[in-house]
């Protein structure tokens, strides 16, 4: 082929290539919104919402401001909006000219006066200050305008919210109504143009629905979502970076901002829980002087407990450590009066944390049904008479006994308490006393399930038999009880709960309720998901959570399924008792859960989805943030828990 040939069939190419070009961009020009985004994927056929088929049929409902408050405030004005799940939001800002806004401004102070003349002529004296504050307010915009101050603007803001059912849709649309009433904004559904409200709400800049509201310079400030995803506080430890903003992250886990002390973190297994716990622990003993108290169901914090120079106590079959759920402390209290410290005894409080860990034992890993009220009481009774015996009543002398020591000289020794041992003792006492038919039943059975307990007869879980063999010790950087050497299935949240309870015992109720005596304090609760299918474990954690702040202690809840606490009404006090949480890398089946529950937007979710270990999202009371927790070489030689990594390392 000749050259001459060759161009003329390049030159015929290229030709033929400009007019498929030029017809493309015709038939494009031709189509409309809808055609060009889901030629046949949105169904606008129904007034109120529209339908989106695509690989999962999805809902929209399309919304617009049709109230807004008399006082504007930032950021508060719009924020549920724009923070409410799965939903996007458009605002068209049109200047208003200078002349325009004079003239709508003078008659707007013409109607108000003749309005508040015709107020005045009636005696309708609360309506006429009314609108002589609204002229005043008037006429004062009017003058910052007309002194280059102030503008006017004309704004329409337009939502549309998205669930994958309507009647999803329908619930969220009301949850959304409801949150946006508290700041006294009206929001209105797009009846019958829901199709020109969604276009509206596409990046196209095409405003196709006219809604809109009058602002001035400083209300249309307010609207805009600048607020930052900055999370922490002026004082704390260097927790992490904000991956948004590559800011690191201060936090202070007894910040007076913070409603309560708590913290729940979620995370499937190996996103790095343990690693960002023993983090926080070791930083903020150091930096901050905060004692933590492990419970420890895995045995990850013993190299913690080592490298603070605090306790490690292992609890296990084999070891001689005892932990007596019977322990009473006494209980320092402000005087609602004075304001003072007082001490005060409250033997009913300890003698129905008792009977509740009794019934957890009695109920056995099988979770008997035949344990009911009238067990309870048994128990209860029991219980109460062991401190009776002892003649332990509210007065906080009765903790003591006196005595002479070598010196002659009079000595004060907190009594002996009681044991399960010597509780056993009395139920098979009152049960050859008993006459009463229907208690008899109870009574044969709980000498039958709690003989596992009693040392007397080498029960194989006697470890809660006796008195306790040590002290939680105040001023210990970090206490460590590793319990991974108990039976998964039930000793171990068996252990959970009478060592919460040993825990609340020995360790916050000696903190005063004056916050500038007490020591902050930090418990741990790891692997927390073993103890959700106690009803009484459940019922101590969320009194533990209620109750902590009070004492200066913060409750640390740490698990890896956050659908277990969903799908348990019960357990869901711990979350709202919680003003931080963490979620780590999430499995994809809990994320429908966490979206419902914390309103989580799409991307957020995504990211719990993709995120790598050590990173997660961080919520703050209202604030959220993207952190990266990254420690540093020395902490990961006693943070790390891949055995895999720890191996790796010795070896070099």
């Amino acid at each position: 082929m000749s050259k001459r040939k060759q161009k003329e069939l390049e030159e015929q190419q290229r030709q033929l290539r400009e007019e498929k070009e030029r017809e493309k961009s015709a038939i494009l020009q031709r189509k409309s919104v809808k055609e060009l985004i889901a030629p046949s994927g949105i169904d606008a056929s129904n007034i109120d919402h529209l339908e989106i088929i695509s690989n999962a049929k999805r809902y929209a409902r399309s919304f617009f401001v049709s109230t807004l408050p008399r006082m504007c405030s930032f950021p508060d004005i719009f924020r549920d909006m724009y923070l409410f799940g799965d939903i996007n939001t458009s605002i068209y800002i049109n200047p208003v000219p200078e002349a325009r806004s004079q003239n709508e401004l003078n008659r707007v102070i013409n109607e108000l006066e003749t309005e508040r003349i015709v107020a005045q002529d009636r005696g309708n004296i609360n309506r006429e200050s009314s609108l002589t504050q609204k002229r005043l307010e008037a006429e004062q915009l009017r003058d910052e305008i007309a002194a280059g101050y102030n503008k006017l603007y004309d704004a329409t803001i337009v939502s549309t919210l998205f669930a994958y059912s309507l009647e999803e849709l329908d619930k969220f649309t009301k949850l959304l109504s409801t949150e946006m009433s508290k700041s006294l904004v009206g929001i209105k559904s797009a009846w019958a143009i829901q199709e020109e409200c969604f276009q509206s709400n596409l990046p196209l800049m095409q405003n196709k629905i006219d809604k809109s509201h009058t602002f001035d310079r400083r209300s249309m400030g307010t609207v805009f979502p600048f607020t930052t995803s900055e999370v922490g506080h002026p004082t704390g430890i260097p927790l992490g970076f904000n991956k948004q903003t590559g800011v690191p992250i201060l936090f202070d886990n007894f910040h007076s901002s913070l409603t309560n002390y708590n913290m729940v973190i979620f995370a499937k297994s190996g996103a790095g829980k343990s690693v960002t716990m023993k983090t926080l622990i070791s930083r903020s003993s150091v930096l901050m002087g905060i004692e933590s108290l492990a419970l420890d169901a895995e045995g990850e914090y013993s190299i913690v407990a080592e490298s603070l120079g605090g306790i490690n106590v292992v609890l296990s079959p084999n070891s001689n450590t005892i932990i007596n759920l019977f322990d009473l402390e006494l209980e320092t209290v402000k005087d609602e009066i004075t304001g003072k410290d007082r001490i005060v005894l409250n033997v009913e409080n300890k003698v129905e944390d008792v009977t509740q860990a009794l019934l957890t034992m009695a109920r056995g890993s099988t979770r008997s049904t035949d344990v009911n009220e009238l067990t309870k009481q048994i128990i209860a009774e029991s219980v109460a008479e062991e401190y009776q015996a002892l003649g332990i009543t509210n007065d906080p002398a009765s903790l003591y006994e006196t005595s002479m020591d070598k010196r002659n000289m009079l000595a004060r020794d907190k009594k002996d308490m009681p044991t399960i041992g010597s509780w056993y003792k009395r139920i098979q006492k009152k049960a050859a006393e008993n006459k009463i038919v229907d208690y008899q039943f109870h009574y044969s059975y709980l000498l039958k399930v709690m003989k596992q307990y009693i040392r007397e007869y080498d029960g194989q879980m006697a470890y809660f038999d006796g008195q306790s063999t040590f002290e939680l010790l105040d001023g210990a950087p970090f206490i460590n009880l590793d319990i991974s050497k108990l039976e998964e299935r039930f000793a171990r949240p068996l252990a959970q709960q009478i060592l919460l309870s040993w825990i609340w015992e020995k360790y916050v109720k000696k903190n005063s309720e004056d916050r500038t005596k007490a020591s902050r304090k930090r418990v741990i609760v790891d692997e927390a998901w073993m103890l959700l299918p106690y009803p009484e474990a459940v019922d101590f954690l969320n009194t533990m959570a209620r109750r902590a702040r009070k004492r200066n202690v913060s409750l640390a809840i740490i698990s890896q399924r956050f659908q277990d606490f969903y799908e348990k009404p019960e357990a869901q006090a711990v979350l709202t008792s919680s003003d931080t949480k963490l979620f780590l890398a999430q499995d994809k089946s809990e994320i429908s859960y966490l979206k419902e529950v914390f309103k989580l937007s799409e991307g957020e979710a995504n990211f719990l989805i993709t995120c790598t270990k050590g990173e997660g999202l961080l919520k703050v009371g209202a604030d959220t943030a993207i952190l990266q927790i990254t420690p540093t070489a020395k902490e990961f030689e006693f943070v790390e828990t891949n055995l895999n990594k720890l191996v790796k390392r010795r070896n070099i």
